[in-house]
């Protein structure tokens, strides 16, 4: 195995190149940093192309250290009043085709319902504050198309179409500060609810963003318990069968208002 040390003669440059790299480092903002880790994590990826292990957990660490001053947020804002719920804002930070950046701002009791990111790796981190967060990946341990199940349980109600399996991912309350949630397109918990139990704030980034042309648009959900429309499933007990549930399309939600309004945090400096 080679190593990869060198001579302090033939290295005196590269090193000097490092230094340089590590103060300019240090004087990025920590919301410039984010937007330039972004660039290089999300370079090569697309729908569905997810980045490798190490540029996961490179943005990851970047979103660990963020708090919500590095964003210009305080709890005691109007937008996080009690009094302005259920209505949610959105500050939207940047937004580019291989990336976006921004952040949901809840207060008390608002609720973002059950709804996809297709084809993308979501990455939030929450800022301040305690939310449930209810999350599901589709299963394939049976048919997801009822016209594709062999047979149905005599007492069964026959599903309706577009009915799809799902199984339950995340069900927990999470109380800032707290690791980066991290979600991909076919594991993590796709398919997620907020709920705010305090005011929240959510720092979001999409890679890819949503985009309607693109058939990346986002899609809600009914949720119906697993033994309303019971089912066969391989391998699994009685109490494992309690983990799965039937999710169905739905239109988005008349409860749900989300408002967009400017950031006011530090600027990035784009590049």
């Amino acid at each position: 195995m080679q190593m990869g040390f060198q001579q302090n003669g033939s290295g005196g440059k590269g090193n000097s190149d490092s230094k340089r790299n590590k103060r300019k480092q240090k004087r990025l903002s920590p919301i410039q940093k984010l937007y330039e880790t972004c660039k290089e994590v999300f370079a090569d990826c697309g729908p569905y192309i997810v980045p490798t292990p190490d540029k996961v957990e490179k943005l990851a660490v970047v979103l660990d250290g963020m708090t919500h001053g590095d964003v210009g947020l305080r709890p005691n804002m109007p937008i996080f009043s009690s009094e302005r719920a259920p209505i949610i804002t959105y500050l939207h930070i940047y937004e580019c085709d291989k990336f976006s950046i921004g952040i949901f701002c809840l207060p008390p009791t608002s609720v973002i319902p059950l709804h996809n990111h297709p084809g993308m790796t979501v990455f939030g981190k929450l800022l301040f504050g305690t939310m449930h967060i209810k999350a599901y990946d589709w299963s394939n341990e049976v048919p997801r198309n009822k016209d594709l199940v062999p047979a149905y349980p005599v007492d069964a109600k026959i599903r309706p179409d577009g009915m799809q399996l799902a199984k339950l991912k995340v069900n927990s309350e999470f109380t800032a500060p707290c690791r980066t949630s991290i979600l991909y397109p076919a594991d993590g918990g796709n398919m997620h609810c907020f709920t705010a139990k305090t005011a929240c704030a959510v720092l979001d980034v999409l890679g890819p963003p949503y985009c309607d042309p693109d058939g990346r648009h986002c899609q809600y959900y009914y949720e119906y318990p697993f033994s309303e429309f019971p089912a066969d499933i391989v391998g699994a007990t009685e109490e494992e069968k309690e983990s799965y549930a039937w999710l169905m399309e739905r239109d988005k939600p008349e409860e749900l208002s989300v408002v967009g309004l400017s950031y006011d945090g530090p600027k990035i400096a784009k590049k």
